[in-house]
């Protein structure tokens, strides 16, 4: 979990200077957005590769813009988190992600009781979560996997769902108002309904009187042929030329099978962007196509479903890898 620290005295506590959508994002909006002038250590590190969803985009600036909460909603490997990761870095807006697995409880979100030295005698201390924490400072708080978070984390997550809800702590007999410039999102591969496809198992029925506490609800879809082959092109700058560019065309060709594959429950594994990336740098040091697809993806996927895979990559390159798989399951 990320490491709390104060936010330093220089830096402002709210936005203090306007942006335009048009010219930062590049998506055809009026829409200004408050913005912070300064970056802080909590502000992601910004991809100038990056390719932003018109819809999502301005979803999640809302969401910044006029405080709403925002759920970004999408299969694995189309880039959620990365997106409000992204608009957050454009507005210097410091952001924090927490991951909603089965091992975060109640207790990790709020804090606990601590036993510690102080002047050469122990004593209990109550130490804030990092819930409290984000909640008291100009944040952006990402709850991850947010359909898989155990029942009683989110009940405490719901009541801060309101814009000015504020959170209570029991044992402190304190009330905690959130910070002007406190902003929530999550991200989601259903939508509060469970897991309705087969494809994402440990995820929750989500309470419908959550779910109306989310503002908006944003869609997001794998990116569409050619602007992922301008990312992972601008990624990976080896292959800027014709040859290099049809080879990149044609790995997310694979890519795109993938996806297909695993959106009809053929395939439980599948091919995000960043693996794209991957496999195109490991091909500059291995010099080997075939090989590198298989020590990039098809390693981690499972062995009964590898000859499918290995299909998907001979339709893409003319090339037969099937053996070659079955010698690296052996």
């Amino acid at each position: 979990m990320t490491k709390r620290t104060e936010t330093p005295a220089s830096a402002p506590t709210t936005p203090d200077r306007q942006i335009s959508v048009r010219e930062v994002f590049g998506i055809d909006s009026d829409m200004t957005v408050a913005a912070f002038s300064e970056r802080s250590e909590h502000v992601p590190d910004t991809d100038p590769a990056y390719r932003f969803d018109h819809d999502t985009t301005l979803a999640i600036l809302a969401g910044f813009a006029h405080n709403r909460r925002v759920m970004v909603q999408g299969y694995h490997g189309t880039g959620k988190s990365t997106h409000i990761e992204q608009v957050a870095a454009r507005l210097n807006w410091p952001c924090l992600r927490i991951n909603l697995d089965s091992h975060i409880s109640r207790i990790d979100l709020i804090g606990k009781d601590a036993i510690v030295l102080r002047d050469g005698v122990q004593v209990t201390e109550f130490r804030e979560g990092l819930l409290p924490w984000a909640l008291q400072h100009p944040v952006a708080l990402v709850f991850d996997e947010y359909d898989a978070g155990r029942p009683d984390v989110m009940f405490v997550i719901q009541r801060v769902l309101e814009v000015d809800g504020k959170l209570t702590l029991l044992d402190q007999n304190k009330i905690i108002r959130p910070h002007p410039s406190f902003r929530l999102f999550s991200t989601t591969n259903t939508i509060g309904l469970g897991d309705t496809t087969g494809l994402y198992h440990g995820t929750q029925q989500i309470n419908q009187g959550q779910m109306d506490r989310w503002n908006i609800v944003a869609t997001l879809n794998y990116l569409k042929h050619n602007a992922e082959t301008n990312i992972v092109l601008a990624k990976v700058k080896g292959y800027n030329t014709a040859e290099g560019k049809k080879v990149i065309s044609a790995m997310v060709d694979v890519a795109d099978l993938t996806r297909a594959g695993f959106m009809a429950g053929d395939i439980s594994t599948v091919m995000s962007p960043r693996t794209v990336i991957s496999w195109a740098d490991n091909n500059q040091i291995f010099k080997d196509l075939g090989y590198s697809f298989r020590v990039t993806f098809l390693n981690k996927c499972d062995e009964t479903e590898r000859p499918l895979i290995a299909e998907y990559y001979q339709r893409c390159f003319g090339e037969d890898i099937s053996g070659s798989a079955v010698e690296a399951v052996a």
